[in-house]
């Protein structure tokens, strides 16, 4: 096996974790504009989104292939170790938060029941997005003090959904729809529940990338699950 010298290593490292950031912004653009869409009833921007989901999964598979290199070739020990199998689990984390965008998009092309102020599905999916912005920051940056933070704040975005879904379920039973309109209805109530599910999603996946990066400047492998 040829030596790598330890410059080029390290810029590979240096590299891999621009790359997690840049796929990062492309995976929160996807998201904002899936958002956008549910707020604003806007088909073309919910089908860019879907669309746009495939190019989502061919950085994933660039960038996961990116990391098997550096374990093949480079071989890294102890911290390097640690940093490059978090950046790929994160890596597994934003995939997954672009296929929930995805999802939301979709909703977004159903025509849903008219809620109430309670339902703040826009300021959900805007903390959710938040969070995940702040703890791909903090893998960046590798501070472990905003990574728990993140993790703590994840409860005000449990809350803000606990609330949503008991809100649309009061709306459906303070309602009195004759059995026509409640069979209209259905599909349109069940997708704002799993919007309300997929975005609290969003945020445990946030608290994930966290997690991993605690796993990286604490050295506690427990800290991932």
């Amino acid at each position: 096996m040829i030596a790598v010298p330890r410059d080029d290593y390290r810029e590979s490292l240096d590299a891999l974790r621009s790359d997690v950031d840049s796929m990062a912004d492309d995976v929160l653009d996807q998201l904002r504009r899936a958002l956008a869409a549910l707020a604003g009833d806007d088909d073309a921007s919910a089908r860019a989104v879907i669309d746009g989901d495939e190019a989502i999964n061919r950085r994933y598979l660039e960038l996961e292939g990116d990391c098997i290199d550096l374990f093949a070739l480079q071989q890294p020990v102890a911290s390097d170790l640690r940093f490059v199998a978090a950046s790929f689990k994160i890596l597994t984390d934003l995939e997954r938060i672009g296929d929930l965008a995805t999802n939301l998009a979709r909703y977004a092309l159903v025509e849903g029941p008219a809620v109430g102020a309670d339902v703040r599905v826009h300021e959900i999916g805007e903390t959710a997005a938040d969070q995940v912005r702040a703890a791909v920051d903090a893998y960046v940056e590798g501070d472990a003090d905003a990574c728990r933070a993140i993790a703590e704040r994840d409860d005000e975005l449990d809350a803000l959904c606990q609330h949503a879904s008991e809100a649309v379920v009061r709306e459906l039973v303070a309602g009195e729809p004759d059995r026509w309109e409640i069979e209209r209805l259905l599909d349109g109530i069940s997708n704002l529940l799993l919007t309300i599910r997929d975005l609290e999603r969003i945020g445990d996946h946030a608290v994930n990338v966290a997690a991993r990066t605690l796993y990286v400047t604490d050295s506690d492998p427990e800290l991932i699950y």
